[in-house]
This record gives C-alpha cells, sequence and structure tokens, in this order.
C-alpha cells in the first residue's frame, strides 16, 4: 500500500499544504492563492482541500498529517522573552495570548476539525529548521549534502546547519533567537518604510542605487560577527523581543533620523542603507557556508528559509566557489514548511528509501491546480466574454509573440500553478526584455509598484551562458548573475548622468543593454532558465520569440499586481486582466485582447486596486 502523507503550515505567515505519496511530490499549494488574502495565514482549508483532490483520496485514506514545527517549543520561546522584558513586552503579549490559547496550542484538535474529523491517525509535528532542511534536500539531485537554512525564527532556531545523506537530514550546528539575520534584515527593511514579511525583496532590489557606506556601522554597532558566521545582536537598537515594531530609537540615532514613513518618497538614505545590509548579509551567508563545509566536507551545498530567497547573496555564495553546486527550492520560505515536513516524515522519520533524481524532484515547482480548455471556455461563455480559441499549439504562440514584438504586455495562464513566491511560466506576466520602456510600463501600469523594482528574465536553458555569466541553471529564479558584457551598451554622458540622479526614475530608464528591461542598475539579472522538460508550453513559447527576434530570453514577472497573491483561477485571471492595463490575455489556448473586452472607467480600475493591501 502507498503511505500518503499531508504536510502543512499555518498560524504564522503563508500557509500551505502539500500532498507525498511515496516520496512523490504529488500536489502543494498555497493558502492565499485560494482565498486571495496576501500571505494568509489562516489553517489552509482550501490548500488541503485542492491536494486531496489531486491526488483523489479522502482523509480517511491519509497515513499521516505533519505539522512543519513545535507548537509548544515556540509558545516557550515567547514565554520566556515576554518574561525577560517585562514589563514592556505586555501589550504585544496580551495582543499574542487569546490566538495561542485559543488556537495555536491545540493543533491536533484544530487539524482533525479541518479535515471534517475524518483523520483518525496520527499527527506529528517536525522542528521549523528541519522542515526547511527537508525541503531542500530531499528534492535536490544530491545523495549527500551540507544544508543551510536561514530565517526569522522558527521556535528557537534562526540559523541551522545540517548534513542529508541518503534518507537521513541530522542538524550539526544552531543559532537561536533573538540572534537571526532574517530579523537583522527584516529590522533594516521596516526602518526603510517597507512591509517586513513582503518588502524585504523590494530592499534587496533597492540595493544596487546605494552605497554600502552603513555596512561598517552594522558591523560596529548593531552585529557582532565571528568567523564562523555565529553572531550576536545589540538588542538595544530592536524592538521586536517586547513590541510592535522591529526597531527602537537607538535605530533613529544611529541612522540619521526616524524610520521613513511608508510610500513617502526614497531617499539615498535608503539606498544606501539597503546596499549596506545587503553586503552584511552576503558576508554572514559567505561565513555560515565555509562552516558548513567544514562541519560536513560535502562538495554540495542546499539552501532553505527566507534568507535563501536573497537570490543576490546566492549569487554571490555560488561564484565564491566554496561548494561545487549549489541546490534551493523554489518555496523556500515557510510555505516549503508544509512540504518538508511530509518529506522529512516519509524518509527521516519513517525511514523510506530515497533516490536522488536526477535533476530535481521539485517537478519545476509546477504543482498547483491546472484548468482545462472545455473549464476556461466555459467560464469565458458564462461572461460573454470575446476570445479566440487556438486549437493549434504553433499559431497560438505565433500570435502571441507577435504582441509582444509590438510592445504589448501579455498575462500567460498556461498548466499548473507554481508553489512558492515566484513565477516560473504557469501564471506569469511576461513582455519583451528588449523594450527600453517596458520595466516602468510594466512597474507602473500593470503591477502599479515601484518604478525601481527590476524585472526577471525567463531564459531558454541553452541560450543562458549567452547572455548571463551563468554556467549552471537557475530553474527557480534564485541565482543573480551578471548580464554577459557583450551585451552592454556605452552610455552616454547624459546617460551617465542619469545614473547618479536622485530620480529613480531616471536611473531606471537608461538602456544600460540589448535587453534593457530584465538589466538591472548593476548590471545584474535573477535569471530563471527554461527547459521544455520542465516547463513545457512555456519553453516553446520562448524558442518561437526567439525564432521571431533572435533573442532567447523574456521578461517574466507574477500575474498579480501589488498587494495581491498570484492568480489561481481563470476567474482570478481574466478580473485581474480587466482590472489593470494589460493588453493580451492567454488561457490556455484562448486568447484575449483588451480592446474588444468590455472597457473599465479608471474609477472602476482604481476600485480594484484598492481591494487590494498594498504592501
Amino acid at each position: 500500500m502507498p503511505t500518503r502523507i499531508l504536510g502543512l503550515s499555518a498560524f504564522y505567515h503563508d500557509s500551505a499544504a502539500s500532498l507525498v505519496v511515496d516520496g512523490d511530490i504529488v500536489a502543494a499549494a498555497q493558502e492565499e492563492r485560494f482565498t486571495r488574502i496576501k500571505h494568509d495565514y489562516a489553517f489552509p482549508t482550501h490548500a488541503v482541500d485542492y491536494c486531496l483532490r489531486e491526488a483523489g483520496i479522502t482523509p480517511e485514506q491519509l497515513d499521516l498529517v505533519v505539522f512543519y514545527d513545535k507548537p509548544l517549543l515556540k509558545f516557550d520561546r515567547l514565554l520566556e522573552t515576554y518574561l525577560a522584558f517585562a514589563p514592556d513586552g505586555l501589550r504585544s503579549f496580551m495582543m499574542a495570548l487569546p490566538l495561542w490559547l485559543k488556537t495555536k496550542l491545540h493543533l491536533p484538535r484544530e487539524i482533525r476539525k479541518a479535515l471534517d474529523d475524518r483523520y483518525k491517525k496520527r499527527i506529528a509535528f517536525t522542528r521549523h529548521h528541519e522542515s526547511h532542511a527537508a525541503s531542500a534536500f530531499y528534492p535536490s539531485p544530491f545523495d549527500e549534502a551540507a544544508i543551510l537554512t536561514l530565517d526569522g525564527v522558527g521556535e528557537w532556531d534562526t540559523a541551522s546547519i545540517s548534513h542529508g545523506k541518503g534518507n537521513r537530514v541530522e542538524m550539526l550546528k544552531t543559532l537561536e533567537f533573538p540572534h537571526s539575520l532574517g530579523l537583522l534584515y527584516s529590522a533594516i527593511t521596516y526602518f526603510c518604510g517597507f512591509k517586513v514579511n513582503s518588502g524585504e525583496y523590494k530592499l534587496m532590489g533597492l540595493a544596487p542605487y546605494g552605497e554600502p557606506r552603513f555596512a561598517g556601522v552594522i558591523r560596529e554597532k548593531l552585529i557582532d560577527l565571528r568567523d564562523d558566521g555565529s553572531f550576536r545582536l545589540d538588542l538595544r537598537y530592536f524592538n521586536y523581543c517586547q513590541g510592535l515594531t522591529m526597531t527602537s530609537p537607538e535605530m533613529d540615532r544611529l541612522f540619521d533620523g526616524p524610520p521613513r514613513p511608508a510610500e513617502s518618497m526614497i531617499t539615498q538614505r535608503e539606498m544606501d542603507l539597503a546596499a549596506s545590509i545587503q553586503a552584511v548579509t552576503e558576508d554572514v551567508v559567505l561565513r555560515m557556508a565555509r562552516t558548513a563545509k567544514a562541519l560536513t566536507g560535502s562538495k554540495y551545498l542546499c539552501l532553505a528559509g527566507g534568507v535563501a530567497l536573497n537570490c543576490v547573496a546566492n549569487g554571490v555564495l555560488l561564484r565564491e566557489g566554496i561548494f561545487e553546486e549549489i541546490w534551493i527550492p523554489a518555496p523556500a520560505g515557510d510555505a516549503g514548511g508544509a512540504l518538508g515536513a511530509a518529506l522529512f516524515a516519509q524518509h527521516h522519520l519513517l525511514g523510506r528509501e530515497r533516490k536522488a533524481q536526477p535533476g530535481d524532484s521539485l517537478k519545476g515547482a509546477l504543482l498547483g491546480p491546472a484548468f482545462s480548455n472545455e473549464e476556461i471556455r466555459t467560464f469565458l461563455d458564462s461572461t460573454k466574454a470575446p476570445y479566440h480559441f487556438h486549437s493549434d499549439e504553433t499559431e497560438l504562440l505565433q500570435h502571441v509573440v507577435k504582441a509582444m514584438t509590438e510592445g504589448k504586455v501579455v498575462g500567460w495562464f498556461c498548466g499548473r500553478m507554481e508553489f512558492g513566491p515566484r513565477a516560473l511560466g504557469g501564471r506569469s506576466i511576461i513582455g519583451d526584455a528588449r523594450s527600453p520602456e517596458m520595466q516602468s510600463q510594466m512597474n507602473l501600469r500593470i503591477k502599479y509598484r515601484e518604478s525601481f523594482r527590476p524585472f526577471a528574465p525567463s531564459a531558454l536553458a541553452e541560450d543562458a551562458s549567452d547572455l548571463f555569466d551563468l554556467d549552471r541553471e537557475s530553474p527557480y529564479m534564485l541565482l543573480v548573475a551578471p548580464v554577459a558584457k557583450k551585451h552592454w551598451h556605452t552610455l552616454t554622458d547624459e546617460q551617465r548622468a542619469a545614473m547618479t540622479d536622485p530620480d529613480l526614475r531616471k536611473r531606471v530608464n537608461v538602456p544600460r543593454s540589448t535587453v534593457p528591461a530584465i538589466t538591472h542598475v548593476d548590471m545584474s539579472a535573477r535569471v530563471q532558465t527554461v527547459t521544455e522538460a520542465r516547463n513545457g508550453r512555456y519553453y516553446r513559447l520562448i524558442r518561437e520569440f526567439k525564432r521571431q527576434t533572435g533573442c532567447g530570453t523574456i521578461i517574466n514577472t507574477s500575474f498579480n499586481i501589488r498587494g495581491e497573491p498570484i492568480v489561481c483561477t481563470p476567474e482570478d485571471a481574466y478580473r485581474c486582466f480587466l482590472g489593470c492595463d494589460m493588453d493580451v490575455l492567454v488561457l490556455e489556448n484562448c486568447v484575449l485582447y483588451k480592446t474588444k473586452q468590455p472597457q473599465l472607467s479608471e474609477a472602476e480600475k482604481a476600485k480594484y486596486v484598492a481591494s487590494f493591501h498594498l504592501d
């Protein structure tokens, strides 16, 4: 009989569910995609229902349910922290306590209730960093590897070094709360006026615009860093242990004033702070990686945890050459803990055999729901939306690429939805990477977000080394690499002057390479390499783009607007299409053109945008 294991993450950030059958990852999805609440932390009821439907089983047929951390240990940490800072932490404690008393301390009850009391077997709990480590190692192509996990905090652990071998993951060394690289990065994210747990991407994207002039101050005042990568933070500058903010007034004095108000003008101070914390983060990651190498002797490294989503640091680590190969799963953050918990139970707890697969067994992270042409046409017909149906794929791709070469922005909805924070060609917004205007156009007209934020390229795997200084695949868009110098433009005096203008929009609009829409200000790009085996029609789309243009890369950004989760259903995609200035929508074999759809007024568009919490 097969072993069916349901993995869960919930109640803290980005709830998710996954289903593993005899070690095969059948399904995984985040709850936010179904509820349309960004980073939804409620119990993942909808995600669980999807996973069971995809596997064709009922709750009674599950063999084990596994939760991705140990709530009692986490509650122990919260109590000790509140007591250590009492009475300062009383307000924060009183806000957290009701949810713990009502739900978090009674997880077995909540899990059984969510499964309609139809599941009567064992419920297991893994440590948070065991879940992260398992989510990285078990789907990796390595029989044996060092594993480095870094995040804000699990129960007590904020970083860990483990060794994966065969079907076992053994934790070797940990760093404990309140000393956390993830929380340090989040504190600077907060100080720069961005939202914690979602603004860290913005800080990483902002860093190349600044100079690391505060890096010395951070090393001198905030973090006591040792050679092995372990460190202690000076808690006088932080408030996350006892308060409702990330930083204290001591931080204001250190960095020339209070935190930047959200949505206000970004100044050179924020750019320099972003560059500085990025430099310190890379230093810590490199030191920890060297320690992982020394402890395990492995040639390979797996990374997981929220900090593993810092693709700039990942690129630096790769180029440093400490390990021959590194592997990072697409769902490296908390959502991936649901998958890691199930895999840890399958292999480590139950002792089931594991055979490393060439490439990886994460299936391109395309683990969410898919919709047939029949389902899509039924929906479109019910709304009386005009569309063209292309029964021939070649014809479909030719039409889509023609629209892209004309400067149109395309919503691409094809196959299974991605698991994790990145769109990888299942639910993507795509465009022509050669267009000098496309980055600012997509940021402001489509995504409704800051104009400085870079877009990532999807490149044919066989063309990636020609376009970028990258000698390996990057399937999950988690490595930053330089654009190859032969593609750089020589800047005019006027363009060089614009590159130092305080107005970030003027810096963004300087065409720096032959693919300006995906070339960041430091001549780098966050690369996704695409293969036909892993990405199917999306690969064939880019191949057709190359046939028509000679360029084997396109823009790929997530199919959503700012503040909204990535779209899941055809209904989500169509609503997003109408609510922003997207030109073309592709739903499997159905193609919709904005000019032929009912036109929303500017007031209706504004209402749609306002329905989401901008972050």
